[in-house]
């Protein structure tokens, strides 16, 4: 190799550096190091749709990892900050979670187990390594009695085991990372996978007449909606850490409840099929469901700068990506 090209190579290698060294010094989200955003639970519906993001506009400047139970075991406290440091995220999207509402009654220890404890584990994990993370919880931390849309700041009081341990999840992961960002939404579902959604697609296949509870009243909130903007929501946490701090509320505009939700659903999809309204007492389950749990979502679009969608809005876009989806299978 000539003198010349010898100096060539060292200078780019320099600079090539000098570059690296800089983009960590501005925050990793910077245009020549993409943002690493590690998502637990890629097996459910939030974590999997944001996993699905990859190579979106969504997820422009993003590498978005799954760190699946395989890698991340939320029940074994052991595994997860081997999991992080494997994966070396910027920023962790805690979307794993003990999500059967009724089962924990029976299985308080793992409930919170993974809901309660694993996410002290990963505030402490990530805490140490200067990493960011970004929390999914619940509207079930609330009682269900409220009758105005609850801001995060009301007092909280759930009534079942998987609202206490997801209570007490928050409390865990704000005491070993008070930076971390607590995002509760509720009354989620999605074109794919078990849902209310696709609970009554189903049924309408089969029956002229569905009926459904009209006494529990709160928001839908379509999934493919949450996941866009819980992305935006990591670029404005790495622009202003402080920004999105905290326990925040994520949902869209409006309430219903289940009947009217139902209706909803088959005006789009088959309006030959009646829903009539009947009482939560006609349905019982292993543990109780809130009367109201809207959540009051004004402050979080606030923050990014932008209004919410109303929950039929969403319903709708949510059919039309069914839809297109059909078409293509």
């Amino acid at each position: 190799m000539r003198e010349g090209e010898r100096w060539f190579f060292m200078v780019n290698a320099l600079m090539l550096l000098a570059m690296h060294i800089a983009c960590q010094n501005q925050g990793r989200g910077h245009f020549l190091c993409r943002m690493r955003i590690a998502i637990t639970g890629t097996t459910g519906q939030l974590g999997g749709r944001l996993h699905a993001l990859s190579g979106s506009e969504a997820a422009d400047g993003m590498v978005l990892i799954p760190l699946g139970r395989d890698r991340m075991d939320l029940s074994a406290p052991e595994s997860i900050p081997q999991a992080i440091d494997e994966a070396q995220p910027d920023v962790v999207l805690s979307c794993g979670a003990y999500t059967a509402v009724d089962a924990a009654e029976d299985d308080r220890d793992m409930a919170f187990r993974v809901n309660g404890e694993a996410p002290g584990h990963l505030g402490a994990a990530c805490a140490a390594r200067n990493i960011k993370v970004i929390h999914i919880s619940t509207d079930y931390v609330f009682n269900g009695q409220g009758k105005h849309p609850y801001l995060p700041a009301d007092p909280t009081g759930p009534t079942g085991v998987y609202g206490a341990s997801k209570l007490a999840g928050e409390s865990a992961l704000l005491a070993t990372c008070p930076s971390a960002s607590i995002v509760r939404v509720g009354w989620l579902y999605d074109r794919d996978g078990q849902n209310f959604l696709n609970t009554m697609l189903r049924l309408s296949k089969s029956r002229d007449v569905l009926t459904v509870v009209d006494d529990q009243w709160g928001c839908p909130t379509h999934v493919g909606d949450f996941a866009a903007d819980l992305l935006s929501w990591v670029r404005l946490g790495q622009e202003e850490e402080m920004a999105t701090a905290g326990v925040h509320h994520y949902g869209h505009s409006g309430v219903t409840n289940w009947h009217g939700f139902a209706s909803e659903i088959m005006q789009h999809s088959a309006p030959h099929v009646r829903v009539e309204p009947v009482s939560s007492d006609a349905f019982p389950t292993r543990a109780s469901r809130p009367a109201y749990s809207k959540l009051d979502e004004r402050d979080f679009f606030k923050r990014l700068g932008c209004l919410p969608i109303s929950w039929e809005v969403g319903l709708e876009r949510c059919l039309g990506a069914k839809l297109d989806r059909s078409k293509t299978d």
